[in-house]
């Protein structure tokens, strides 16, 4: 599917900006759009690292902030990773949204976020925004969580399920994108997200299989 194809689907300005680097989606992505990724449906997106997940996640996030429907929320498991995509969607998108981090007093409610359109956090600060009664969480029109799958980790898992009841029920027409490489309950987890599910196998390099021994690879 070409870019071009989702031209009137899309505000001008993200898709000015998507047009400069990317002429074709991707399997996913084009998948997740033919399941309602820009019509607001929640999706489960289980595919391989590097598939391209998270421009799936950025086109319902900044196409709901650039409507005006409401803050896009980007939830990880890790303050590096955090970090990390907040670099990335700052130098993408800074013109068009204003772009937070917030991974640190677990002590605060951050009323600074009122001003922004979207928040990269983790778990577990999105935990204690919702604690301390953040004034502006019921403006969340998206919500992302990258490496859910970390649902079934015996440390993070708790925190994150919790999490994601708690927006469930307070944020009624909010629309959630789920995004994990592997899942093995996918279509127990997507019907608990209320979220139609996303396979597919396509990779950028072709992986190999192959077992070692002597110095030498037996592929297969």
């Amino acid at each position: 599917m070409e870019l071009k194809t989702i031209k009137n689907d899309i505000p001008n300005q993200l898709y000015e900006i998507l047009d400069k680097e990317i002429t074709k989606l991707r399997p996913a992505q084009e998948k997740s759009v033919k399941k309602g990724l820009l019509e607001g449906k929640n999706l489960l997106v289980c595919t391989p690292t590097a598939s391209g997940k998270t421009l799936i996640a950025e086109l319902a996030a900044l196409k709901s902030i650039l409507e005006g429907k409401g803050k896009a929320i980007y939830i990880v498991p890790l303050k590096a990773l955090a970090s990390e995509k907040y670099r990335d969607f700052k130098k993408r998108y800074d013109k068009i949204a204003r772009i937070a981090l917030s991974i640190g007093d677990i002590d605060s409610a951050d009323h600074y976020l009122a001003d922004y359109d979207l928040i990269v956090t983790t778990s577990e600060k999105m935990d204690s925004l919702l604690r301390h009664h953040a004034p502006w969480a019921n403006s969340i029109s998206t919500l992302i969580i990258d490496e859910i799958h970390l649902l079934n980790d015996p440390e993070r898992g708790p925190t994150l399920e919790i999490l994601i009841t708690i927006l469930k029920e307070l944020l009624k027409n909010v629309q959630i994108i789920g995004l994990s490489a592997t899942i093995g309950n996918a279509e127990e987890l997507a019907e608990w997200l209320g979220a139609d599910l996303v396979v597919d196998e396509w990779r950028p390099v072709k992986l190999h299989k192959g077992i070692y021994l002597d110095g030498k690879v037996e592929f297969y």
